[in-house]
């Protein structure tokens, strides 16, 4: 599916390309099937490959790739594990792809403060496995194993961010190398600043449109004494939004609420061979010490009967767990083996609670009425959820026809003072929502520092907003 064709950019500099090839060797490729890898995310959108791949291995490097470039004129792109969607690894305007899966080293863990400094290519799982022993773990879990540095430039989040917050709550501190090659270190291990701005934010979200992320620094949780997970299937999918509604409101310390449609469930039965029963349904999964997870189980389980669940399964063992919520993180793939040969418009619409069930009863009309296979899932806890609209890559009557539902879902969420992304991110894809969302203003403001940090709009150029005239 192509979103459009890249924008005609003059070819690397050759006096750039012998530069950067003296200054890393056999870790800078033009290569066509190398560029092409980092020139695509896991969306439906069609590759924009770079002019050249340079592979970081140190701050060092991230800081020469940055002023080479700088001085040439020439883009860059930041890469980690590529599991981004929204176009934001798409070179839309040519230029350098930094390449930094190679800074992969967990470069401290402090068990008393709870916190560890990390290299930006270091996955979530790897960091895990780290910290093993520890009686620590870092709860961010957007499903792929996305690099670190990844998940704080897009503002991840996942299924466990109902109770342990975004990226955004729990990144501490960077470093950072702007266009220009310079190095700013944000934020602090102390756990609240009032020094200044806070350029930590600012930064988390930013799809590498301001810097390029070097390290950071993260919040680490206790591991819960106890932790317990549960399916629940409704009759339809309002009634299970209704409940999620009512456990919140409750005050229920719920970590995980992902309500999964019928026909998602059939789509994971035969992708990940379970035997799951293909009803609307909602998986939960509660954390805390022994005693408070099976009270926390008996409200949700008396919140779940007033709204006709039934066939309520724990889950306690680890492994039985492990399956459940391996299957949910197959929902994107298992979603795509329900048309063979098609590909995927993902939606990321988020609401405030009270107003879900309306937004995705909307929804699931739309997408009834235009005759697409659509599964329906999502973190329902926070108000987040995905339809993702399977459709024919050789039509372009039903590509069209499922953008126009895609756009009627993103104006219905900020219409209900919502968002039209959660987790995903503006990237190549959303820019014509931000004035709506924001308004003209808001967004002049963030292309004034935009323009501030990078004059040249070097920085991943394209995304978020289109690319502005540069001003070097």
């Amino acid at each position: 599916m192509s979103l459009s064709a890249a924008c005609e950019h003059p070819p690397l500099a050759e006096s750039l390309r012998e530069e950067l090839g003296q200054l890393l060797g056999t870790r800078f490729s033009t290569s066509a099937s190398v560029r092409e890898h980092h020139g695509s995310d896991i969306s439906a959108l069609d590759p924009m490959p770079p002019d050249a791949v340079a592979y970081a291995n140190s701050l060092e490097d991230i800081v020469s790739i940055s002023s080479a470039c700088y001085r040439h004129d020439t883009p860059m792109i930041a890469y980690g594990s590529g599991t981004s969607l929204e176009g934001w690894l798409q070179a839309a305007h040519g230029g350098v792809s930094i390449d930094v899966s190679g800074m992969n080293q967990v470069l401290a863990i402090r068990v008393d403060d709870m916190d560890a400094t990390v290299q930006p290519g270091v996955t979530r799982k790897q960091l895990n496995a780290a910290l093993h022993g520890t009686g620590l773990f870092f709860p961010i879990d957007p499903g792929a194993d996305a690099s670190l540095g990844g998940m704080a430039a897009t503002r991840a989040s996942g299924t466990n961010a109902v109770r342990y917050g975004t990226m955004r709550e729990n990144v501490l501190a960077m470093t950072a190398v702007l266009a220009d090659g310079r190095v700013i270190n944000t934020g602090g291990r102390a756990r609240k600043s009032s020094a200044g701005y806070d350029l930590t934010h600012l930064l988390v979200g930013s799809g590498g449109t301001l810097a390029t992320i070097a390290e950071l620094t993260v919040k680490l949780h206790p591991i819960p004494e106890a932790i317990s997970a549960a399916v629940c299937r409704f009759p339809s999918v309002d009634l299970a939004v209704r409940a999620v509604i009512q456990i919140i409101q409750l005050g229920v310390p719920v970590a995980r609420i992902e309500l999964l449609d019928a026909l998602t469930m059939r789509a994971l039965n035969t992708y990940s061979s379970t035997q799951l029963r293909e009803a609307p349904s909602l998986l939960f999964e509660l954390h805390g010490s022994e005693a408070g997870v099976k009270e926390q189980i008996e409200t949700v389980r008396m919140v779940a009967d007033e709204h006709q669940g039934m066939d309520f399964e724990w889950a306690v063992h680890p492994e039985d767990r492990s399956r459940l919520w391996q299957a949910r993180h197959d929902g994107y793939f298992a979603a795509l083996a329900l048309r063979p040969g098609c590909r995927a418009l993902t939606t990321d619409a988020v609401v405030p609670i009270s107003r879900l069930a309306e937004c995705i009863d909307a929804t699931a009309a739309d997408l009834a009425q235009n005759g697409f296979v659509a599964p329906i899932f999502g973190h329902v806890g926070d108000g987040n959820f995905h339809a993702v609209i399977l459709v024919d890559p050789l039509n372009p009557d039903e590509i069209q026809r499922a953008e126009a539902v895609a756009h009627r879902l993103a104006e219905r969420a900020i219409a209900l003072q919502g968002s039209c992304t959660g987790e995903h991110g503006i990237g190549l894809t959303k820019q014509h929502f931000m004035a709506v969302e924001h308004g003209q203003n808001a967004v002049d403001v963030m292309q004034s520092i935009k323009a501030a940090l990078d004059p040249k709009q070097l920085m991943n150029p394209g995304k978020i907003f289109p690319r502005a005239r540069s001003a070097g």
